[in-house]
């Protein structure tokens, strides 16, 4: 039998070691409960930095959203307008996500702009095509006018009204090219000299420019470029009198080339800045596309008529070389295949354009006249024959044919002095019976036998003076007073009862 003390001695260990067991499970428990604890408390501070992070950054995108929709996008609008304007940047690296944004911005745009200004250019295009026929109806008019009425007054009040309607012209066509129109008139080869004038009589102050001319004279444009010239000539003559002093000239110089023909004008103005002057450069180019909104405000459309003109009719304009005058260089290139010639004795430049400075003592231009000459018309050579000979004794002539009949006030001399001492040297009179119905020829002179009744030549009258035009004017409105002074008085002296 087990003993009592052995039974209570056993039952304590026992009880010892179950409260070890218990003790030490007790004891992890509270271990693994400190610890998850302190892992719930890790991982609630690291989710609190995590909210705060999220709410910071929220913040931030929320500020930089705000920063894109108040600062950066209405710079991005204004830029479009206005490239000098700064657009601001991001707040910080948050803003880089709106970039895309800003891009998206410019095209949508860009776009919006062309389309709008595409609707403005076509409503501006139907306006100035009314307008310019209007004005070209109302030219019509006033030239009507300056041929019906006498009065010199009145005729120097059409002459105005004319010009300031040639002004209003030129503005509605210019108007008109920059909104892709045409030019609007279609003329026949001219000499590049009368397009230069004709672009040079469009203007205020046109009296200030001097045309030099160094051309062959017969340089001309084939036709569809005379007008594009005259319009490309006229705006820069244009810029050239409102920049610079009324009583300065601007100088036109109308060059031959490799390439072409250049007209270079220079001015004594204001001159221009490096900027200004590489933004014209841009526009009288023509390469970058214009709009509109982009003339100011009122539109300066002188440059950008010139640019689309460049473009389309392959001339070339320079604006980068500052004037020796202290004002600003236009150059104009005129390319070969724009230029044509022109017979310079049948089909003369205009009376108003500058002279030619190279005369017909040229070689080349000698020989052309000379093989023209030979190729005139039997009468036109008789004319010329007789305007170049002195005066000398009258010789009998066969009659000519009466296609080529010659007004009584041309007598032809028959005879003229020789370059060998007082032998005259006289055309021999071919016979009638001969000819019969043929043309007169001409025939090579033979030298004659001196004759000691002849009268020395005399000396040719001095070449009158050349007028001005407003000498021209004047003396017009005289005759036309007299004459209408004169009608006045018949009508009068007829109505006379006496």
């Amino acid at each position: 039998m087990i003993e009592i003390p052995d039974l209570a001695a056993g039952g304590l260990a026992a009880g010892t070691l179950s409260a070890l067991v218990l003790g030490g499970g007790l004891i992890r428990s509270r271990r693994e409960r400190a610890r998850q604890r302190e892992e719930i408390a890790t991982l609630r501070s690291h989710l609190d930095a995590a909210r705060h992070e999220v709410d910071r950054a929220a913040q931030a995108f929320a500020a930089e959203i705000a920063h894109l929709a108040a600062e950066r996008m209405p710079a991005e609008a204004t830029r479009t307008a206005h490239p000098h304007v700064r657009v601001p940047g991001p707040l910080g690296p948050a803003g880089a996500r709106t970039e895309a944004v800003l891009e998206a911005l410019r095209t949508a745009m860009a776009q919006e702009r062309k389309r709008v200004d595409a609707a403005a250019r076509a409503g501006m295009r139907g306006a100035t095509r009314e307008i310019q026929a209007g004005l070209y109806r109302l030219q019509d008019v006033l030239r009507g006018l300056q041929q019906r009425y006498d009065d010199p007054e009145l005729a120097q009040t059409l002459f105005a009204l004319d010009h300031e309607n040639e002004q209003s012209l030129r503005r509605a066509q210019v108007a008109a090219v920059v909104c892709g129109a045409w030019v609007g008139l279609a003329r026949e080869e001219s000499h590049l000299v009368d397009a230069v004038t004709g672009g040079q009589a469009r203007l205020v102050g046109y009296h200030r420019v001097q045309v030099h001319n160094h051309l062959e004279p017969g340089t001309a444009l084939v036709s569809h470029a005379v007008e594009p010239v005259a319009i490309i000539v006229a705006e820069l003559l244009d810029n050239a009198l409102r920049h610079s002093s009324p009583d300065t000239a601007v100088v036109v110089n109308l060059e031959r080339v490799h390439h072409g023909v250049s007209v270079t004008v220079d001015d004594a103005g204001v001159g221009m800045a490096s900027d200004e002057r590489a933004a014209a450069q841009r526009l009288v180019a023509g390469d970058d596309p214009i709009l509109l909104s982009d003339l100011g405000d009122p539109p300066r459309m002188g440059l950008a008529a010139i640019g689309r003109l460049t473009r389309q009719f392959d001339v070339s304009v320079d604006l980068s070389t500052p004037s020796p005058y202290g004002g600003v260089r236009a150059v104009l290139l005129i390319k070969s295949h724009l230029l044509s010639r022109i017979d310079p004795v049948l089909h003369p430049p205009a009376v108003s354009a500058a002279r030619s400075t190279r005369s017909s003592a040229e070689p080349e231009l000698a020989a052309e006249q000379a093989g023209h000459t030979e190729q005139t018309p039997p009468a036109r050579q008789d004319r010329t024959d007789r305007q170049a000979q002195p005066a000398g004794p009258e010789q009998p002539r066969p009659e000519p044919h009466p296609a080529t009949q010659l007004p009584a006030s041309a007598a032809p001399p028959a005879a003229a002095p020789s370059s060998h001492g007082d032998e005259p040297v006289h055309e021999p009179v071919p016979d009638p019976a001969q000819d019969g119905d043929q043309l007169p020829q001409r025939r090579r002179r033979v030298r004659a036998e001196a004759s000691s009744a002849a009268p020395a030549p005399e000396p040719a009258a001095p070449a009158a003076p050349a007028r001005t035009p407003e000498e021209s004017a004047a003396a017009l409105g005289a005759l036309q007073s007299a004459t209408a002074a004169a009608r006045n008085a018949a009508e009068i002296e007829g109505n006379d009862p006496r």
